[in-house]
């Protein structure tokens, strides 16, 4: 990685986004071991649901109303669930590893987490089918976006074969990260929603 391309990905803003239970808390990990160190304040303990840890950033969820904190992130990176890709300030440039995975297993996934906390199950069909326009609009409209350069990483895959994932990652920033810590991140007896030949979400 030449002094150029360093100089551009340290002005950039580093994101983990994808839907709810896609695996960006495993990427946050990933990423944190591999070099780029997580923003997280730490609210939400590890729990069964993520032994790991949650990577949250609360004030992420306030973006639309405030984002003077977006410059305070540059060289680390934080997760965001993808609705809110859209209010990201147009004056700063973006480097985005977006998790995909199976429906069925991010919604299994939510289903367990939220029978263990006692709250209502929605049905899931419709939420497969929010889920899906949601992705649909979001992915024709990322690519329009000059200043977002965006990595898709299949949950599956990166369980699955870490290695090679691994090192699309670790392409993606240059070259620059650890990749047998960020290897070493990944619990495959974590994936505990596995679906046979699963297929991505979006």
């Amino acid at each position: 990685m030449n002094a150029q391309t360093v100089a551009d990905q340290g002005r950039e803003i580093v994101i983990v986004s994808g839907l709810p239970r896609s695996g960006t808390s495993l990427m946050m990990q990933m990423l944190d071991k591999g070099g780029i160190e997580a923003v997280s304040d730490g609210i939400r303990s590890p729990d069964v649901d993520n032994p790991q840890g949650y990577y949250e950033f609360e004030i992420v969820k306030k973006i639309k109303e405030d984002a003077s904190w977006i410059p305070d992130t540059r060289g680390k990176v934080f997760k965001m669930v993808s609705q809110l890709l859209y209010d990201l300030p147009k004056g700063e440039t973006y480097r985005i590893v977006f998790m995909q995975r199976d429906f069925d297993e991010m919604l299994a996934s939510q289903e367990k987490m939220l029978a263990r906390l006692g709250r209502p199950i929605h049905p899931r069909d419709d939420i497969k089918r929010a889920f899906r326009a949601h992705l649909e609009k979001l992915h024709a409209w990322l690519p329009k976006q000059e200043n977002m350069h965006v990595l898709l990483v299949r949950h599956h895959d990166l369980v699955s074969n870490p290695q090679a994932e691994v090192a699309r990652v670790n392409a993606f920033f240059g070259g620059r990260l650890d990749e047998a810590k960020m290897i070493a991140a990944v619990d495959p007896s974590l994936y505990r929603n596995r679906k046979p030949e699963a297929e991505p979400a979006g």
